[in-house]
C-alpha cells in the first residue's frame, strides 16, 4: 500500500453525513479545499496587512501576484475585463495553492480529481454564457459566426464553433487534472523504487541512487508544473471572458 501510486488519490470520509439518502460527507478532498482557501486567504491578508511603503519580501510577492494576474487579464480582455479580476485572481490562487499543497508528503492534491477541475471549468464557462447574454442579448451568438466567412460556409463554421465552445470546459479541466495526476503518479513510482531497492542491502542502496536523483528532479519539475498549470488555467479563463465582453471579435 505504501508504494501504491494510486492510493494517494483515494477519497476518504472524515465526517460521514447523509441527508435524504444523499451523501454529503466531509472528505479529505473537502478538508484540503478548505485548507487551500484558508492558506491562500491567510497569506494574502498577513502579507498585505501592514501595507508598508517599502514592501517586505512577502508583501512584494503578494503584490507581484496581484499585478501578474491583473496584467494577464488586461492583455487578454482589455480594461473592461478588470470587472472579472476577483474571480480570475481567486481561481489562480486556488489552483496554485492547491497544486503546491499537494506536493507535501501525505497531503491530498484536490486538482488531481477531474470533478474538482471540471467544476472550476464550468464556473468559468457558465460566467461567460450568463454575462454574454446579459450584456449583449442574442448578439452574444455572434461569437459562433466569425466575421468574413462566406455565406455558404456559415452553417459548417457555426457547427465547428459550437463544438469548440462546448469542448472548452472539457479541455480546461482535463489539462489541469491530467498533468497533476500524471506528475504525482510518476513521482510516487520513482520514490517507491528508492524505498524498495534500499531493502536489498548495499547493492540495493547503490541501485537506488538513480531513482533518487529522478525523484528529486521530478519534484523540482512538479513545482514548476504547479505554477504553469495555474497560469494556463488563468490565462485561458481570461481569453474565454474576452469572448463574453467582445463576442463579435
Amino acid at each position: 500500500m505504501a508504494n501504491d501510486p494510486i492510493h494517494q488519490f483515494q477519497i476518504a470520509k472524515l465526517i460521514p453525513i447523509e441527508i435524504g439518502g444523499m451523501d454529503f460527507s466531509f472528505t479529505n478532498s473537502s478538508a484540503f479545499m478548505v485548507a487551500t482557501v484558508a492558506v491562500s486567504g491567510a497569506f494574502l491578508y498577513l502579507t498585505t496587512s501592514s501595507r508598508g511603503l517599502v514592501p517586505s519580501r512577502l508583501q512584494s510577492l503578494s503584490e507581484m501576484s496581484y499585478e501578474f494576474v491583473a496584467n494577464m487579464l488586461r492583455d487578454a480582455a482589455g480594461s473592461h475585463g478588470m470587472k472579472f479580476f476577483p474571480m480570475v485572481f481567486s481561481l489562480f490562487m486556488f489552483v496554485l495553492v492547491a497544486n503546491l499543497l499537494g506536493l507535501f508528503p501525505y497531503f491530498f492534491t484536490v486538482t488531481s480529481h477531474i470533478i474538482v477541475t471540471f467544476a472550476l471549468a464550468l464556473l468559468v464557462i457558465g460566467t461567460v454564457i450568463v454575462y454574454g447574454f446579459m450584456k449583449h442579448g442574442f448578439g452574444f451568438l455572434k461569437l459562433f459566426v466569425p466575421q468574413g466567412v462566406p455565406g455558404i460556409l456559415v452553417p459548417l463554421v457555426v457547427l465547428i464553433e459550437v463544438i469548440s465552445f462546448l469542448s472548452r470546459p472539457i479541455s480546461l479541466s482535463v489539462r489541469l487534472f491530467a498533468n497533476m495526476l500524471a506528475g504525482h503518479i510518476t513521482l510516487k513510482v520513482f520514490a517507491g523504487f528508492v524505498t524498495s531497492l534500499s531493502a536489498f542491502g548495499a547493492v540495493g542502496v547503490f541501485g537506488a541512487i538513480l531513482p533518487l536523483i529522478m525523484t528529486v528532479a521530478i519534484t523540482a519539475l512538479e513545482f514548476l508544473v504547479a505554477f504553469l498549470q495555474a497560469y494556463v488555467f488563468a490565462v485561458l479563463t481570461c481569453m474565454y471572458l474576452n469572448d463574453a465582453l467582445h463576442p463579435s471579435h
